[in-house]
């Protein structure tokens, strides 16, 4: 019998059928613990880490290009002139329509219920808070960049799972975390003149969301994936609705209406995206290839706003890179090393 300690125990847990559910593999910034629930409300589960299904590498490369093309609508319209805050309020309302028809809700209504309402509502400030100033940072940031110092989010929540859920990282990654941090430096280089307020904005972006990711990571064995869905986005919502009036901008063009009201569509789109991948494949299979919205974003950035990452970026993004790889391949050969121990 295997010596038992409470952070084996931590880690057998983890990603196991009544266990507690393990985001923290997942490294994009929109694939976070609910990209990876089933549906309505069934049981969460997770499949074994074995071979990776062909179908489900291609629902997850999709999914990032479908975010990757939110981020460019995003910056496109910001550029012309509408309010971030108007930018992310359409943003939400339309996630909040399309996802009774998404999931087609009025067959299932009970996997909207829940006794969290609360805890769901502060989920969704966060988001709320990583969308906006994702935003911002759009405005004078390239595509490339944004994400690139948004891959940290992994390493932070990786950080912040210890003293909050007691999920304590192992010197090995902690030095990835180091990794990581070290790129943002790279991109960023406060201090060389290159440190502009958007590289602000886009680590409030990235620290929100982390936030997000670790509460959805306490409540995610008790909630539904409809559920966590749609009351990230309702918050918002409603925390924006009653400013809108004054700070409202309607689109002066066709172009800008369609571009808006896809915003929500191309959000509540990527998530069914990767449910259905997570469905078929486990995070641990197919945890490298969100690293792939890199590309997209370098190429959209590229194709559509003539903008070329610099060689500062392309050298700090792949350190990023490397770091959360190593973090997503510890922890799934701890859960493999676990999973022998136990048989």
């Amino acid at each position: 019998m295997s010596r038992w300690s409470p952070r084996r125990a931590g880690r057998r847990s983890q990603g196991r059928k009544g266990g507690r559910i393990d985001p923290f593999a997942l490294p994009a910034r929109r694939f976070g613990a609910i990209s990876r629930l089933p549906p309505g409300n069934q049981p969460l589960s997770e499949p074994a880490d074995t071979a990776t299904p062909v179908p489900a590498i291609a629902l997850i490369v999709l999914a990032g290009l479908v975010f990757s093309c939110l981020d460019a609508t995003a910056k496109y319209l910001v550029l012309s002139g509408y309010a971030p805050g108007f930018v992310t309020w359409v943003r939400f309302v339309t996630h909040v329509a399309a996802v009774p028809f998404i999931f087609r809700l009025w067959q299932t209504p009970q996997a909207l219920k829940t006794g969290r309402l609360p805890a769901h509502m502060l989920r969704g400030v966060f988001l709320f808070g990583s969308t906006i100033f994702n935003f911002q940072a759009l405005k004078t940031l390239q595509l490339a960049e944004t994400v690139s110092i948004f891959f940290v989010s992994p390493m932070v929540i990786t950080a912040l799972a210890g003293p909050l859920l007691g999920e304590w990282a192992g010197w090995r990654r902690w030095l990835a975390i180091g990794g990581g941090f070290v790129g943002v430096l790279v991109i960023a280089r406060p201090g060389a003149g290159a440190f502009s307020l958007g590289h602000v904005f886009a680590l409030l972006s990235m620290v929100s969301y982390s936030s997000y990711v670790i509460m959805t990571r306490a409540m995610g064995a008790r909630e539904t994936a409809v559920s966590l869905i749609f009351y990230s986005a309702l918050a918002p919502t409603l925390f924006m609705s009653w400013a809108l009036p004054v700070a409202g901008q309607w689109p002066q063009t066709p172009l800008h209406w369609v571009m808006l009201l896809s915003l929500g569509l191309l959000g509540g789109g990527g998530h069914f995206l990767i449910i259905k991948a997570y469905q078929i494949a486990s995070t641990g299979a197919l945890a490298p290839f969100p690293y792939l919205q890199m590309v997209w974003m370098a190429a959209l950035g590229f194709f559509v706003f003539g903008q070329t990452p610099d060689r500062f970026t392309m050298i700090g993004a792949g350190i990023i890179l490397l770091s959360g790889l190593y973090i997503v391949q510890r922890k799934r050969a701890l859960r493999l090393r676990d999973r022998v121990a136990d048989a």
